[in-house]
């Protein structure tokens, strides 16, 4: 696991929120009649979780986790409307927006230089 320390840990971050918003998104689709779904699940939240210890390695944990955990509602948001078509409404799109906000106030205020 040292070559995944040694990388840049907000990338890491980025990736691990990335399969944190493919299990999400997922996650419905969970059964015993869909083994390779469920399995793909579990190893999308292996994956983001190891990316959140790798990144909180170097990163400020409450600032990774809010960060990891934001793009993963974000994410799982966008695949909600786009692929599940849940609402889209102007307010979800501010709340959403919101979030992100968060995300990149948090990258550029953390203090860790990364």
């Amino acid at each position: 696991m040292n070559w995944l320390l040694s990388l840049n840990p907000w990338l890491v971050l980025i990736v691990a929120g990335m399969f944190e918003i493919m299990w999400a998104s997922g996650v419905k689709y969970v059964g015993v009649q869909r083994p390779l779904i469920s399995l793909g699940v579990a190893v999308a939240l292996a994956a983001s979780m190891v990316g959140l210890w790798a990144a909180t390695q170097r990163l400020p944990v409450g600032t990774a986790y809010a960060v990891w955990t934001g793009i993963g509602a974000v994410g799982a948001a966008v695949v909600g409307i786009v692929i599940y078509q849940e609402p889209a409404t102007a307010i979800r799109a501010v709340c959403i927006l919101l979030i992100v906000c968060g995300i990149v106030g948090l990258k550029l205020f953390s203090g860790a230089g990364a």
